[in-house]
């Protein structure tokens, strides 16, 4: 029971109080968030703060509902944050290097299959500030085994100046979180990813091509 409320009072304690009123978080085209799942809500990602600002745009009781998709050699890398990333956060770890071996993507289905709400960086890893890398081929995968789940493109503008990589406190600046409309399966990989990435950098104010790093 205690273990089942962990991540709704860190919600309302932390995340909500830090993004909503330390760091003013800015929503915009709220009613493009899905309300239940199955659903994938994909994002630019510059900083850590990121998945809060996409955890904060639920409510602290539905937060048994979202799991993060995280890096499993980062996430599980020590006995301490590996408790707090699955029991607080609910991550769903994703091996980026398993050679072969089984489904990487397997935690992330099951999740779907049982409507919940996936949080996905298909970038991979946090990226230069403000720029993004090059779209992996996971969500086109995971996508392909379920091709009904809309996928919900997200762009979040300033998180990459509150705490980008290196930085260790939050600023006291504006978060921006710009909620597209959904998009789902297409069968050509390369025009998916190619889709997704002109609906997230059409998200973001004045982008210009030469913010993606080819």
């Amino acid at each position: 029971m205690l273990k089942s409320l962990l991540k709704p009072l860190f919600a309302l304690c932390i995340v909500w109080p830090v993004m909503r009123l330390w760091l003013g978080l800015r929503i915009h085209q709220h009613q493009n968030l899905p309300k239940q799942g199955p659903a994938i809500l994909v994002a630019n990602h510059n900083s850590h703060m990121d998945v809060f600002a996409l955890m904060s745009l639920y409510s602290p009781m539905q937060q048994r509902q979202i799991h993060p998709a995280a890096a499993a050699d980062y996430f599980l890398s020590n006995k301490w944050m590996a408790w707090f990333a699955l029991n607080v956060l609910n991550i769903i770890p994703v091996t980026r290097q398993n050679n072969g071996q089984g489904n990487p993507l397997q935690g992330c289905e099951e999740a779907l299959r049982k409507n919940k709400i996936l949080i996905l960086f298909p970038e991979g890893s946090r990226g230069e500030p403000g720029k993004m890398q090059p779209l992996k081929s996971g969500l086109w995968y995971l996508s392909a085994t379920m091709p009904d789940v809309p996928i919900i493109p997200v762009w979040l503008q300033g998180t990459e100046q509150i705490m980008a990589k290196g930085n260790r406190i939050p600023l006291p600046l504006f978060i921006d979180v710009n909620i597209g409309t959904p998009m789902y399966f297409q069968p050509d990989k390369e025009q998916f990813k190619t889709e997704l990435l002109n609906h997230l950098l059409a998200l973001r104010p004045q982008y210009s091509k030469k913010d993606f790093d080819d």
